[in-house]
C-alpha cells in the first residue's frame, strides 16, 4: 500500500496556506475533470486524487492530524523501518486502547471524504488498519459519503422548454431531466450520486447549481422577458404593426400606438417564461420600442421630410 503524499499530489509546499491549496486543487480539477476528459481513466483517477488531496488539506483540523500521522509515517521510514503495509498494523496496533489525543480518531481524520479513492484512505475510513467497534461507537461504524458540487449551463430555450442531459462522474453516468421554467441558480440536490462511503456506508449527495446562459435577443426578469423591437419612424409616428418572434419561435403582430416614444415598453401576456412551480402558466413578454431612423433618402423623401418640418415650425 502506498503512502499518499497529499502536498506532492497537489504541487504545493507543506508551508502553503489554504488559499494556496485551493488555488492549486481548481487548476488541477480544471485539467483533469472527468466531463473534459471523458473515457480517460487516468484522468479520472487522477481527479480522484486530488480531489482527496484537497479535502484533507483544504480543512485545517483535518490538516493538522495528516501532518501528525505523516510526521509518524516518516519517522518510521528513517529508522529503516518496512513497507507502509507494516507501518499501518504497527500504528494501529499501537493505538488501540487509547483515547488518540495526541493524533485524533482515525475514523475522525477523513471524516466526509468519498470512499473509492486509494488504498491509503480506506485504511483508516475502511477499517484496514486493523480497528475494531470501541466503547465510543466511531469506530467500524459505516458513515456517509461526502457531497459533491457541481455546475451545470444550459440555454434560456432549454430553460423555457425542458430537456434533459447527462454527464459522468466517478465513471457513472447520471441523467437529469431540466423542469421548463428552470430558473437560475437554481440548485438540484440528487441523492446517493456522491461519493460511496467508506465501510459499505451510503453514497452522498450531488448539489447541481443550473446557470442560464446569455441570450441574444431575451433578457430574463423573474418568469417574464424582456426584448428590444426596432420599429421603424413611420410605424412609431402614425401607428401599426410590428411583427415579433417569441422564445418558442412564434411570430405575433404587436401593435405600435400613434406616437410612441422610444424607449416605450408594451407588455404582451402570457408570452414570457413558464412558471417553475406549474409550467403551464407563463410570465410576460415586454417589448421596449427602439426608433428606426430612415437612411439614404430619396429626393422625393428628403422634400417631404423637409416639408413636414417647415409644418411644424
Amino acid at each position: 500500500m502506498e503512502f499518499k503524499n497529499y502536498y506532492e499530489i497537489l504541487g504545493v509546499d507543506k508551508s502553503a496556506t489554504t488559499d494556496e491549496i485551493k488555488k492549486a486543487y481548481r487548476k488541477l480539477a480544471k485539467q483533469y475533470h472527468p466531463d473534459k476528459n471523458p473515457g480517460d481513466k487516468a484522468a479520472e483517477e487522477k481527479f480522484k486524487e486530488i480531489t482527496e488531496a484537497n479535502e484533507v488539506l483544504s480543512n485545517p483540523e483535518k490538516r493538522q492530524k495528516y501532518d501528525n500521522l505523516a510526521n509518524n509515517y516518516n519517522q518510521y521510514q528513517s529508522t529503516g523501518g518496512g513497507s507502509a503495509d507494516d507501518w499501518f498494523r504497527n500504528y494501529a496496533s499501537s493505538q488501540q486502547g487509547r483515547e488518540y489525543q495526541d493524533t485524533g480518531n482515525f475514523d475522525d481524520i477523513f471524516s466526509n471524504l468519498g470512499g473509492g479513492f486509494s488504498d491509503f484512505f480506506q485504511a483508516f475510513m475502511g477499517g484496514g488498519g486493523g480497528f475494531s467497534s470501541s466503547k465510543r461507537g466511531t469506530r467500524g461504524r459505516s458513515r456517509k459519503g461526502s457531497d459533491y458540487e457541481a455546475s451545470m449551463n444550459i440555454t434560456l430555450e432549454e430553460a423555457f422548454n425542458g430537456s434533459e442531459r447527462q454527464f459522468t462522474i466517478d465513471g457513472r453516468t447520471i441523467r437529469i431531466k431540466i423542469t421548463p421554467g428552470m430558473q437560475e441558480g437554481k440548485k438540484l440536490r440528487l441523492r446517493n450520486q456522491g461519493a460511496q462511503g467508506p465501510s459499505g456506508g451510503e453514497k452522498g449527495d450531488l448539489y447541481l447549481t443550473i446557470h442560464v446562459q446569455k441570450h441574444h435577443a431575451f433578457e430574463r426578469d423573474g418568469d417574464d422577458l424582456k426584448m428590444t423591437a426596432k420599429v421603424d419612424l413611420y410605424t412609431v409616428v402614425l401607428g401599426g404593426k410590428k411583427s415579433i418572434r417569441t422564445i418558442d419561435g412564434k411570430v405575433v403582430n404587436v401593435s405600435i400606438p400613434a406616437g410612441s416614444e422610444p424607449g416605450t415598453t408594451l407588455r404582451l401576456k402570457g408570452l414570457g417564461m413558464p412558471k417553475f412551480e406549474n409550467p403551464s402558466q407563463r410570465g410576460d413578454l415586454l417589448v421596449k420600442v427602439a426608433v428606426s431612423i430612415p437612411s439614404n433618402l430619396s429626393e422625393e423623401e428628403r422634400r417631404l421630410f423637409t416639408r413636414l418640418a417647415e409644418l411644424r415650425r
